[in-house]
């Protein structure tokens, strides 16, 4: 199963920054445009009186001022992830992501 700061280097990578945040606190001041993710929940498949598979799923938001932008495009394309919503909010656009990982 691939770690967590495997998926921090992906979206730095898919950035082209390390404006990436992980369950940031109110406290931190991001810079844009950023991708936020936070775990949302885990899927286990069960078999013989156990955890079988297991997979953790992230959401994702990816903020920006450009309401274009071309991360979103960049996200979408992840195996196993799926659009959820777009919202606005202090002048940024949100794009919000499920992804399992």
């Amino acid at each position: 199963m691939p770690s967590r700061l495997e998926l921090q280097t992906l979206f730095e990578e898919l950035l082209g920054s390390r404006n990436v945040y992980f369950q940031p606190p109110a406290s931190v001041k991001m810079k844009y445009p950023a991708i936020v993710y936070c775990l949302e929940d885990i899927d286990n498949t069960f078999a013989n009186d156990g955890v079988y598979s297991s997979q953790k799923k992230y959401s994702v938001t990816v903020i920006d001022e450009d309401p274009d932008s071309p991360i979103v495009d960049k996200v979408a394309a992840l195996p196993t992830c799926r659009y959820n919503r777009h919202f606005e909010s202090d002048n940024l656009n949100h794009d919000v992501f499920m992804l399992y990982y």
